[in-house]
């Protein structure tokens, strides 16, 4: 699939290896570490669970409102129902993992390390959207 720019925007610069290469470790940094954490932490499976959905709401909300912010912002309709659901997801993800941090057990440095795994992989999967739509483009 070649992706078009709309002819009245500025065509956008393909991504270096090297910002592609460290998108796509951080966010494998993100997830494995986040994943890991989860896979050694003294809680249920239901608590895990929750954590982990908290993890995938908050990647699937961010990729959905980078592609939306960045469609309206090259002239390509976009739903203000889907561009509003975006931020919501985001927000709910965000909350959810506050609020269950701010409720668990957990000791300060290991609801931080959540904190900031959780931080870098929404980072870096909205980095890695950027780059794959980048590189979609063909002059």
């Amino acid at each position: 699939m070649n992706y078009q720019q709309p002819p009245s925007q500025p065509r956008p610069l393909r991504p270096t290896p090297a910002f592609v290469g460290a998108s796509w470790a951080a966010l494998a940094v993100g997830i494995i570490s986040y994943g890991v954490g989860l896979w050694n932490a003294d809680m249920t499976k239901s608590e895990k669970g929750f954590y982990a959905a908290t993890l995938l709401l908050g990647l699937f909300g961010a990729i959905s409102l980078q592609k939306s912010v960045r469609d309206q912002a090259e002239g390509v309709p976009v739903s203000g129902l889907y561009l509003g659901l975006a931020w919501v997801m985001v927000a709910l993800s965000i909350i959810m993992l506050i609020v269950g941090l701010w409720n668990s057990g957990m000791q300060l440095n290991e609801k931080g390390f959540y904190g900031l795994a959780f931080v870098l992989a929404l980072y870096a999967a909205v980095a890695v959207q950027k780059n794959v739509r980048d590189s979609l483009y063909k002059p």
